[in-house]
């Protein structure tokens, strides 16, 4: 696959149809804020508990790591705002899980595509 582009194009275009679209449609912000919210060990781990346990509340995260849930809260807004994780509000209760479309996207071959040089 040829992705021929110059300096200026890089940033809205690339050859491919299937990425171009990602790529004008979101630009790099959310890229950026889902890096960012990656860049933390203890986000890193929350998500890793997520994943082993489905959903979870507050809670039960602020047990697992020994922390406020204020701590966590923080934590999970930015991991929220990055739209990695959902929230489902019941009764007073808040649960949280991984948003495995967004997550999946990330690890796709189609994000890396767009930072592999063509072969010429």
């Amino acid at each position: 696959m040829n992705h021929t582009h110059t300096k200026t194009q890089a940033h809205t275009q690339t050859n491919s149809p299937s990425i171009a679209p990602i790529v004008v449609e979101n630009g790099f912000d959310q890229y950026e804020k889902q890096f960012k919210a990656l860049a933390d060990k203890k986000r890193l781990e929350i998500m890793y508990q997520l994943c082993q346990h489905g959903e979870i509340c507050v809670c039960e995260l602020s047990g697992l790591f020994n922390m406020s849930q204020s701590k966590i809260s923080y934590h999970l807004k930015i991991l929220l705002d990055a739209k990695l994780i959902t929230k489902e509000t019941r009764g007073t209760w808040h649960y949280y899980a991984l948003n495995d479309v967004e997550v999946n996207h990330l690890l796709s071959e189609e994000l890396c595509c767009i930072f592999r040089q063509s072969s010429k």
